[in-house]
C-alpha cells in the first residue's frame, strides 16, 4: 500500500485561491485549513467532496467478563438491530446528510446473519485480554483487511468521503489500552467513563487494564501489530483498514471519537505517512481522547462532549468539511468582480 505525499503544488493553488475569494485574507479560519487539507488528501484543486458513506463496524469485546462496562454485551446485537431498523442516532445524523450507512459484522457475539447487513464475521466477539490475547495477528490482519475491502469498494462506487463508527460494548477498554501502549500515556489518563461507569467502577476498570497490560507482556519493544492483536478490537481493527484504504486512495475519512482515533493511531503506527490525511471529527468526551489527539497532533473540528460512538460526530462534522470544499468551486473571487 502506497500513501502519497500531499502535491505541493496543489497546496499552493488552492492557498492562493483562497486569498482571492471576496473576504479578507484566513477569515474563515479552519474551513480554509481544511478546504487546503481536503485539496492535499484528493490531489485536486478544487476537491469534490459528495456521497457520503457511513462503516459502522461492530464486534464484542471478552474483556466484558471483568465487569468494565455499564452495559451487558448482548447490547451489541440489539443495537444492530437497532441500526437495521433504523432508529439509532446515526440513522437519523446518516439521514440527515444524505449519508448511506452500512453495518459490519466482524465479530458480533451472536448469530445476527439474519440480518441484512455485511458479513465478514472473523470470530464471536475477542478472547479476554486479561487472561490470553484478544486476537491473533492472522485475526488482525483479516479484520484490517476486511475494512480496507470495504473502503474500496465504496470508493469504487463513487463515494467521495467515508465516515467512521463502530458499535461494540468493552470497546472504550480496548480502546484504552491500545491508546496506553501506542502512547506511552498512564492508564488513569485514558479510561473514561465508556458508557456511564461511576468513579468507583471506573478505577476498577483501570485496574483490571493495567493487570492486563501486565499479563500481555507488551513493552515499548512490541510492534503496533502485536498490540492490536493483543488488546484491540475486531472493530478497531477494520476501522484501521478504512482509515488506510481512504488514504491509499486519496478519498478523505472523516474520523469520529475515542474509539475511531485509536483505530487512526494504530494506522498512524503502522503506516506513518497517513498523518497529513487525519481528519478528526469532534473531541469526545471520554478522557483519553485529547491524549490520542494531542499525540497524533490533529485538532478536532467539533466539541459538543460526544460519547456515543456510532459515527455520530462525524456526521454531524460532515456538513463543515463539505463546506470547506463548497467555498473552492462557489465562491466569488475578487477578479471575478472586477477588482
Amino acid at each position: 500500500m502506497t500513501i502519497k505525499t500531499f502535491n505541493n503544488e496543489v497546496l499552493r493553488e488552492t492557498k492562493a485561491h483562497l486569498d482571492q475569494l471576496t473576504k479578507p485574507i484566513g477569515s474563515l479560519g479552519r474551513i480554509e485549513e481544511l478546504a487546503i487539507q481536503l485539496a492535499g488528501i484528493t490531489g485536486q484543486f478544487p476537491p469534490i467532496i459528495e456521497k457520503p458513506a457511513i462503516v459502522v463496524a461492530a464486534a464484542d469485546h471478552g474483556i466484558v467478563e471483568e465487569g468494565v462496562s455499564a452495559y451487558p454485551p448482548e447490547v451489541t446485537a440489539l443495537m444492530i438491530e437497532n441500526f437495521v431498523r433504523g432508529g439509532a442516532a446515526i440513522n437519523v445524523f446518516g439521514k440527515q446528510i444524505g449519508a448511506e450507512v452500512l453495518v459490519v459484522d466482524v465479530g458480533v457475539n451472536a448469530d445476527i446473519s439474519s440480518q441484512p447487513i455485511i458479513h465478514q464475521k472473523i470470530r464471536n466477539g475477542t478472547r479476554n485480554f486479561l487472561r490470553e490475547d484478544a486476537m491473533t495477528e492472522e485475526e488482525a490482519l483479516a479484520a484490517i483487511a476486511v475494512g480496507k475491502e470495504i473502503a474500496n469498494d465504496l470508493i469504487l462506487k463513487g463515494h467521495r468521503l467515508l465516515i467512521t463508527g463502530e458499535m461494540g460494548i468493552g470497546n472504550t477498554s480496548a480502546s484504552s489500552a491500545l491508546v496506553a501502549c501506542l502512547t506511552q500515556e498512564p492508564m488513569e489518563r485514558v479510561v473514561g467513563i465508556g458508557t456511564g461507569l461511576k468513579e468507583e467502577e471506573r478505577q476498577k476498570k483501570i485496574a483490571v487494564l493495567k493487570e492486563a497490560m501486565l499479563n500481555r507482556n507488551i513493552t515499548a519493544g512490541t510492534s503496533p501489530l502485536s498490540i492490536l492483536a493483543k488488546v484491540g478490537g475486531l472493530e478497531i481493527a477494520t476501522l484501521t483498514g478504512v482509515i488506510l484504504a481512504g488514504a491509499a486512495k486519496q478519498t478523505p475519512v472523516l474520523i469520529d471519537g475515542f474509539i475511531s482515533t485509536a483505530a487512526a493511531l494504530v494506522a498512524k503506527k503502522l503506516e506513518p505517512a497517513i498523518g497529513p490525511y487525519l481528519m478528526i471529527a469532534h473531541q469526545s468526551a471520554e478522557l483519553g481522547h485529547e491524549a490520542v489527539m494531542n499525540y497524533l497532533e490533529v485538532e478536532p473540528i467539533l466539541q459538543l462532549d460526544l460519547r456515543l460512538g456510532e459515527g455520530t460526530g462525524a456526521a454531524l462534522a460532515y456538513p463543515i468539511v463539505e463546506a470547506s470544499s463548497r467555498i473552492l468551486r462557489e465562491m466569488a473571487t475578487f477578479k471575478d468582480l472586477g477588482l
